[in-house]
């Protein structure tokens, strides 16, 4: 692996941790920069605020990590987990944004899980860099009130992040789903924009009547980040949150579905700023939760074999004009819609073929309904 320790400065918490504490197992840079093991873990933050119109920014990351390291470590857990330290801001952002860069694609082409707790939500735009400097086709998932398109043609700036991505040239974003879109931080332009890129969304509402609906989401990414801010005031008594958005069980319910997905290789949580110990103490639950996710994973598509699973097949309408197949894993009971795509792409979509889906979507076909994940991919391949 590449030298990425010149982009870090050094942990400097410590603490007396018992043995089932999380600070006991982590290796931190602390004296020096670890070596990286391949399928590991690495968490690192970075304190960059400069395409946010946030006031009175606080980026102490020493807070998040005390609640982290005090909790203790699941059953059973036994990937490797490094704290890197801190991306420290450049001069200009730019520097940041290829700092950021380096590091994930570094991480991800060493087969490490990249851990990104940040400031603005800018930053996922470097974080997709990185996965375009791989030049791999990704799925993107954001855990957020807004769409955030914003104007192309304007700077980079929280809000706009994902318009940013969706018009550079070449592009390589297969699918962007949102989970928990609030319609009044939204515009027509921006919902008409994603219909016509077949891409998904799960409103705040729909995930509140039934939160399975965002799992096939979430499994079906190989980005997810979260907007700090999407989560309810309240659960983190700050000041300048919405009103209305995830409650604290929700969001660790949600990062333990990401980080169970075989598919998934990158997590990141932004908009994150130290208000109140209420506020850390729950970054520390996301990313504990996360872990779990991560190690109860069951190898599951795109590791397992077809094999593995049990096909049904399904015809909708009389005239057969479609047949969907289905696939249901014998590890984990979860479900797999197979969409057929043409030939002359060869493998450029082989991992976006199967696309995660639910039992109810099963149901629902063989009711003569065509599911909408189905629909909206086949229309992507086509």
């Amino acid at each position: 692996m590449k030298d990425i320790s010149i982009y870090f400065s050094p942990v400097s918490h410590k603490g007396d941790w018992n043995e089932f504490q999380l600070g006991s197992i982590i290796e931190g840079n602390t004296n020096s920069f670890p070596a990286i093991a391949k399928y590991s873990i690495a968490i690192f933050y970075i304190p960059e605020f400069r395409g946010s119109k946030m006031m009175n920014v606080h980026s102490d990351s020493s807070h998040f990590r005390n609640c982290f390291y005090g909790l203790n470590k699941g059953r059973n857990w036994g990937k490797k987990i490094y704290d890197l330290g801190d991306i420290l801001p450049g001069n200009e952002f730019k520097d940041s944004e290829l700092a950021l860069k380096e590091v994930i694609f570094e991480l991800i082409k060493n087969k490490v899980l990249p851990i990104v707790i940040g400031g603005s939500q800018d930053l996922v735009y470097s974080v997709y860099l990185g996965y375009e400097k791989l030049e791999q086709l990704v799925n993107i998932c954001s855990v957020d009130h807004s769409l955030d398109l914003g104007d192309p043609g304007k700077d980079l700036e929280e809000q706009g992040y994902m318009g940013k991505i969706l018009f550079r040239r070449p592009c390589f974003v297969f699918n962007h789903s949102n989970i928990g879109l609030q319609i009044p931080y939204t515009n027509e332009r921006e919902i008409g924009l994603f219909e016509k890129l077949f891409f998904d969304i799960c409103r705040l509402g729909e995930f509140n009547t039934d939160f399975r609906l965002a799992e096939p989401h979430l499994r079906n990414a190989d980005i997810v980040n979260i907007d700090f801010n999407a989560i309810k005031a309240s659960e983190t008594c700050d000041v300048m949150g919405l009103p209305n958005g995830f409650y604290a069980e929700q969001i660790c319910q949600i990062s333990k579905y990401a980080g169970n997905s075989d598919k998934l290789t990158c997590f990141s949580i932004f908009n994150y700023q130290n208000f109140s110990l209420l506020g850390d103490e729950l970054i520390a639950q996301i990313l504990w939760y996360f872990i779990d996710g991560v190690e109860a994973r069951v190898g599951d598509f795109p590791l397992g074999k077809k094999s593995d699973y049990t096909k049904f097949t399904v015809v909708l309408d009389a005239k057969g004009s479609h047949e969907i197949v289905f696939f249901k894993s014998n590890k984990s009971a979860r479900w797999w819609m197979e969409v057929p795509y043409p030939p002359k792409e060869g493998s450029r979509y082989e991992r976006h073929y199967l696309v995660p889906c639910d039992k109810y979507d099963y149901e629902n076909a063989m009711n003569n309904e065509m599911p909408d994940l189905w629909w909206k991919t086949f229309q992507k391949l086509s």
